[in-house]
């Protein structure tokens, strides 16, 4: 039995007016939306190239569940997104062209060529990189929360994690501590249902990873992540929620991943069926339809979206590709921080 909260769709255009998003915010988002998938599309040519070293891994299906949580954030919120997550670095404002400099490991990617080709953040932006053992980062952003509430800032942390990370102890202490103290948290649980190759069914005894939240002290909330503006209305409320006191909120975004853990995987193991059935709901086909019905967007407004977000991201590959890569030389720049580091924050 299900103990989380089921948000419902969102309907009209008056009912996302009211959560504070007008026709060209939708259009924004949209427009996110695409230049994710087109990144992560771009990608997987480069990976055939041979120009990314090591594997590749995408979000293809979580566009909505990224970009719509990334759009709920403050300016001065923080974030620890991962590899499934490239809309929340392109809504924060991550250049596409720097995006494809870190793919192929040069020097000006966000780590300058010193780390995976995902392991990615901009620290001005307000996010920070992530490591591969992935619910590692949830106590980096209760961290966040703490030191937020300790200077008495009106900041909130958002925590990403898989459904498959949740059974780590991180997950447990992160929460513990975040519901213990109401920390100005939320935390987004991206469950595309498949822990590498674990189904849902043999990952919790649960009906949702939400449910654990009421334990912890705090709400659940199970939204669909393909309907971006369901992910974008209950984020908010969350963020606000914690901005205001109120404490942490689980949000948890049912996805599909619609490809394997990474290139290496044809996830023969995933039904067939059930590929068909989630590329029905296809968030970015879903939203189009929704601005359609809703926002009167009109053929010609598709188009030229369409063909901006296209020559972006073929000038942003041509750009990359002339990015040198990094010096040996260098090659500890960077890595420690300094005393100027320390002196300095790097987010505000």
């Amino acid at each position: 039995m299900a103990i989380a909260r089921e948000a419902e769709p969102v309907g009209s255009l008056r009912e996302v007016k009211q959560a504070g998003l007008d026709r060209e915010d939708l259009l924004g988002v949209y427009r996110n939306m695409l230049i994710t998938r087109g990144v992560e599309e771009r990608g997987h040519i480069l990976y055939r190239q041979g120009k990314i070293p090591g594997s590749f891994y995408t979000g293809r299906g979580n566009e909505a569940a990224s970009v719509g949580v990334a759009t709920a954030m403050g300016p001065d919120d923080v974030g620890t997104p991962l590899h499934r997550d490239m809309g929340v670095h392109i809504t924060r404002g991550v250049e596409p062209w720097k995006i494809f400099a870190q793919y192929m490991g040069r020097a000006d990617g966000p780590t300058r060529g010193r780390d995976g080709n995902v392991h990615m953040a901009d620290a001005q932006l307000g996010l920070i990189a992530m490591v591969s053992h992935l619910p590692a980062m949830l106590p980096v952003a209760v961290g966040c929360a703490l030191a937020f509430r300790i200077r008495e800032e009106p900041r909130v942390a958002i925590g990403w994690f898989g459904e498959g990370a949740s059974a780590r102890g991180d997950t447990h202490e992160s929460m513990t501590l975040a519901g213990t103290r109401k920390l100005p948290i939320v935390f987004v649980c991206d469950n595309n249902q498949w822990a590498y190759s674990t189904p849902t069914h043999l990952e919790y005894a649960t009906e949702h990873v939400a449910d654990r939240a009421q334990a912890y002290g705090f709400e659940g909330v199970v939204v669909d992540g393909t309907d971006v503006l369901a992910v974008y209305r209950e984020a908010k409320r969350a963020i606000e929620k914690a901005r205001s006191g109120g404490g942490p909120t689980l949000l948890e975004c049912l996805t599909l991943r619609m490809e394997g853990h990474a290139v290496h995987d044809d996830a023969f193991y995933v039904p067939k069926v059930m590929f068909e059935r989630w590329a029905e709901s296809d968030p970015i086909e879903r939203f189009r339809g929704w601005l359609r019905e809703n926002a009167n967007l009109s053929d010609d407004e598709e188009e030229q979206i369409a063909e901006e977000v296209k020559h972006l991201l073929n000038e942003a590959l041509r750009r990359a590709e002339a990015s040198p890569l990094p010096d040996p030389h260098d090659l500890t720049e960077g890595v420690y921080a300094s005393p100027e580091d320390l002196d300095t924050p790097h987010h505000r």
